[in-house]
């Protein structure tokens, strides 16, 4: 399968996020001049007459579900039933009215949060169901991976084109840097470049250090993502990493010293760690349709850091 999308008329939901506007930046690069995005602001995607309306406004032959309630292991703690209400309402209803409008092909962004706690390293998608997500963020790893279920059955009963996409944790410019939501790198970079401004010379991290994660630079997903609704049509999810892994204590040694922190780092025991070690296995995605991440992690690092020392002081957060 290699479809063009050219002139395609795509809607991308939550195409205003992070992700989203990566997104539509390479489909713009693709030639693509159709690009529907249903903003929050007009439209509420957990309730189904705006999620008809939004399809009845764009028409679209293809859909990128990327929309989400989403966010670290704080918001997770916080809010586990709006994470599972909101994600699974939303993907549930957007591919039921694809379908019922015949819609070309929709692709579900899932996440690495599906995976079962204690997965063998790297994860292999065929792992996806042999246990239970780590605790911390199970509503939201469980309703993404209702995309899955849903468009497997969709292709069985309704031969609708359905795929599905487990990116890793995503980093870069334009991230999130609120503490409350944001996941661990944006986190750690604010940590580190308010105490060098403010002069602090200590800063608090979450948990041991010990666990280990796997990093996609935003560019590369939105890359990947692109490649797989051209050229992917199959039932099987798909990992989409760079193969990397780090752990969280590595990593923040290394932003310390990109953003020029040199005080003591202490590691607050009493907060969790989340999932022991995440890292994919990412060859389907190469023998599929071609993807392999091409960014430097070093380079991604310190691109976000230039946007985030930049930028911060136009940022509002929680409190």
């Amino acid at each position: 399968m290699n479809t063009n999308l050219t002139n395609k008329r795509i809607m991308v939901t939550g195409g205003d996020g992070f992700l989203g506007r990566y997104i539509i930046a390479e489909l713009k690069r693709k030639g693509v001049q159709h690009i529907f995005v249903p903003c929050h602001q007009k439209y509420d995607l957990t309730l189904m007459n705006d999620v008809e309306q939004a399809y009845q406004n764009s028409q679209p032959d293809i859909v990128i579900h990327l929309a989400a309630k989403v966010g670290g292991i704080g918001l997770n703690q916080a809010k586990p039933g709006e994470l599972f209400y909101d994600n699974l309402m939303m993907g549930a209803q957007l591919m039921e009215v694809a379908r019922q409008r015949g819609v070309e092909k929709f692709v579900g962004i899932g996440t690495v949060c599906a995976y079962p706690k204690y997965t063998p390293v790297p994860f292999r998608e065929d792992d996806l169901w042999i246990g239970y997500p780590e605790e911390t963020n199970a509503p939201y790893g469980l309703a993404k991976k209702m995309l899955l279920v849903q468009g497997q059955a969709y292709r069985q009963q309704y031969d609708f084109s359905a795929i599905y996409l487990l990116p890793v944790n995503l980093y870069g410019p334009g991230d999130s840097f609120d503490l409350f939501s944001s996941h661990v790198i944006p986190a750690l970079i604010k940590k580190c470049v308010d105490a060098v401004d403010r002069g602090d010379k200590q800063i608090v991290a979450w948990g041991t250090g010990s666990a280990s994660r796997e990093f996609l630079y935003v560019e590369d997903a939105a890359r990947a993502i692109v490649l797989a609704t051209e050229k992917y049509d199959k039932t099987g999810p798909v990992n989409i990493g760079s193969a990397m892994e780090i752990t969280i204590r590595k990593l923040l040694e290394l932003i310390a010293e990109l953003t020029g922190f040199q005080g003591e780092i202490v590691w607050d025991s009493s907060k969790p760690d989340g999932q022991p070690r995440r890292s994919l296995d990412t060859s389907r995605a190469r023998q599929e349709f071609g993807f392999q991440a091409q960014t430097d992690f070093r380079d991604g690092l310190r691109k976000t850091i230039d946007w985030y020392t930049v930028h911060q002081h136009e940022l509002s957060f929680e409190t």
